[in-house]
């Protein structure tokens, strides 16, 4: 093999030396410090900072300039190298710093910050009361006294910022907001110097130079202070009545400027606070002020809070998935939060719509969520909207199920109760074994548990007609949906063959199984009690006696008939799971032949119910005996036994 040329390996080198060269860049442009730009600020304030590991000597390093990078021409002779695509930076696979400080530089530098932030705070308020009190200094001078102090903070902050001290830049900025906030509620609420509009908006003011700041610095933490002075605006400026308009249009314009900013950082944490400041004034508004006939704006704006909230995790910079760094305020943003969403808005429509238990607004309502998180998790990427990440489409996808699920007990009632959560059960399961989807299979089995449930506990009473009545029929769609769900679950079983999920598939075609055989006990339990019980003691309560001692026959050969059938079809199908079934319900009727009978029945019923359990045991022990399934050999029942199909 010939060896490289040397001017294609210093034209590679030279390719390579400016990507380098662009990633530097890229991590200047969003706040991570490079080592010789970051140790001396890093000894001065005792911060580990983070660097990428310089280039050997013999390497050309580009000199980087106001205009462009510039680098040494290739050499005489040396094959053009194509250009390569600048390197995008992903804020989702590229973790931050770890913080290396000890807990003294903690200590140190943040908690003693910010408590000193709030003590000057309070000195301030103390001082401004001190003041007023003593009558120093007129209610104008005082507010402009404090306008003045809170501007030159902010001004003040810039000077620490541009030596390197960002994150006490940023204290001082939000102690000056918060005096200028303070200064201008005092105008408005206590010295009455301006009308609330006038405060407002200054308020308003303030919050959009703090936003714009965070904005041009790249300062995460200086945007939460501007989302909390916007939410204490609302608070400073109240008079006590109601503004709905105003404080839902205040707060609706504070959502999107906060979505647009995580839109254009990664900063999850703002989404969240909005959020959760959103839900706090609306749920406090309505709690004081609502009625019914502002059910029509309040239900305009509650539309607009869902929907941006919805859109979000799409718009976010920070994406989940299986290589980013998560952290917990993404998981509260792009999980949390839409999952919250989710379930305000639907509470908060269905308290506006407040249907009667005969309406089917509310069925609808959660079919129309549904329907709306079907759409949203089928919805392409497109323009600022990104493609929804694994989770993020898990979440949409459960939301929609759940809803589907919610709407069927908000119209249904008794046996449609049931019928709706089978059916939806077995709806999904299938859906789930066409397109491989673990989760859709999850909330089916969920369904199909909650159909389970009512079906044993939420059944209209039987009639005197035996099996011909609504609880049997009701029993006998729960078989045929655990039938079905064994039948597809064995079917998948044999497609995915000795893979991972093919041993799932077994267990629920076994479990499915199980319940069918258990229903159609019930099922017929009930039959007999319903029959014996409440039609012939309707009659003549003295035969109270008799019909038990009828009811009591009639358990025992119900279940030594159906213990003969399940070892019957056990045999023919060889399923061993089949037969134990059988042999369990077999002892049962032992036990209950010897300890119930014995004494509830007469003399007739007991020998009959005798000799019929012994020749059904002599049946059974002559079958295991002839050994037709060659059970006795220690390789035998392996080779004898076979899957059902």
């Amino acid at each position: 093999m010939d060896p490289v040329p040397s001017d294609r390996l210093e034209a590679q080198l030279a390719a390579l030396t400016s990507r380098v060269w662009q990633l530097e860049q890229a991590l200047k442009r969003h706040g991570i410090p490079l080592l010789s730009e970051a140790e001396s600020s890093g000894k001065e304030e005792g911060i580990a900072t983070t660097s990428l590991p310089s280039p050997p000597p013999s390497t050309p390093r580009p000199v980087a300039t106001s205009a462009a990078p510039q680098f040494q021409p290739p050499q005489p002779g040396a094959q053009p190298v194509a250009a390569s695509p600048q390197p995008v930076f992903s804020y989702a696979a590229a973790p931050p710093p770890a913080d290396t400080r000890s807990l003294e530089s903690r200590i140190g530098s943040q908690w003693f910050n910010r408590i000193g932030i709030l003590a000057v705070l309070i000195g301030v308020a103390w001082f401004l009361k001190f003041a007023f009190d003593n009558h120093w200094i007129g209610p104008l001078g005082r507010v402009l006294i404090g306008l003045l102090a809170g501007a030159a903070l902010i001004a003040w902050s810039e000077r620490f910022r541009a030596r390197g001290y960002a994150a006490f830049s940023y204290s001082l900025k939000a102690v000056g907001s918060g005096v200028l906030y303070l200064s201008l509620w005092a105008a408005f609420s206590y010295f009455h110097l301006i009308p609330g509009s006038a405060a407002f908006a200054a308020m308003i003011l303030v919050t959009a130079f703090n936003g714009f700041m965070s904005w041009i610095q790249d300062a995460e933490l200086l945007a939460l202070y501007a989302i909390a002075g916007g939410l204490s605006t609302p608070l400073l400026v109240s008079t006590g009545e109601n503004h709905e308009v105003a404080l839902f249009s205040y707060l609706l314009m504070l959502d999107v400027a906060v979505l647009v900013l995580v839109t254009l950082r990664p900063w999850s944490r703002l989404l969240f606070a909005a959020f959760l400041g959103t839900v706090i004034f609306v749920g406090g508004w309505w709690s004081e002020y609502y009625t019914q006939a502002q059910a029509s704006r309040t239900a305009f704006f509650v539309a607009c809070f869902f929907l941006l909230f919805a859109f979000a995790p799409r718009l976010v910079r920070v994406v989940l998935n299986e290589n980013s760094h998560i952290q917990a305020w993404d998981v509260l943003a792009l999980l949390i939060m839409p999952t919250a969403n989710a379930a305000f808005g639907f509470l908060a429509f269905y308290n506006l719509i407040n249907p009667s238990p005969s309406d089917w607004g509310g069925a609808w309502l959660a079919v129309g969520f549904a329907a709306f998180y079907l759409l949203l998790l089928r919805l392409p990427a497109r323009g600022v909207l990104h493609a929804s990440s694994g989770p993020v489409s898990h979440l949409h996808l459960t939301s929609a199920v759940v809803f589907l699920t919610v709407a069927i007990p908000l119209k249904a009632h008794g046996r449609w109760l049931t019928i709706g959560w089978l059916a939806e059960g077995a709806a999904l399961l299938w859906v789930a074994s066409r397109i491989r989807a673990a989760l859709l299979r999850v909330l089916a089995l969920i369904c199909l548990a909650l159909g389970l449930v009512a079906l044993i506990v939420v059944n209209p009473p039987a009639s005197t007609t035996p099996f011909l009545n609504q609880r049997f029929a009701a029993y006998g769609l729960g078989i045929a949906v655990f039938a079905f769900t064994a039948w597809l679950a064995f079917r998948e079983s044999a497609a995915d063959g000795d893979s991972g999920d093919s041993s799932t598939w077994r267990g629920l075609a076994g479990t499915a199984l199980l319940v069918v055989n258990l229903l159609i006990l019930i099922a017929i339990c009930w039959e007999i009690h319903s029959f014996w019980w409440y039609r012939h003691w309707s009659y003549n309560w003295r035969l109270w006696n008799v019909h038990r001692m009828y009811a009591q026959f009639t358990y025992s050969a119900f279940f030594m008939a159906f213990g003969a059938v399940l070892l019957a079809i056990g045999f023919w199908r060889r399923s061993a799971f089949l037969r134990w079934q059988a042999l369990v319900l077999l002892a049962f009727s032992i036990g209950k032949v010897f300890l119930v009978d014995m004494s509830e029945l007469s003399q007739g019923y007991r020998i009959l119910s005798f000799l019929g359990l012994g020749a059904l045991l002599l049946a059974v022990s002559f079958a295991y005996q002839r050994d037709w399934l060659n059970l006795r050999s220690p390789g035998g029942l392996r080779g004898a036994e076979r899957r059902p199909s």
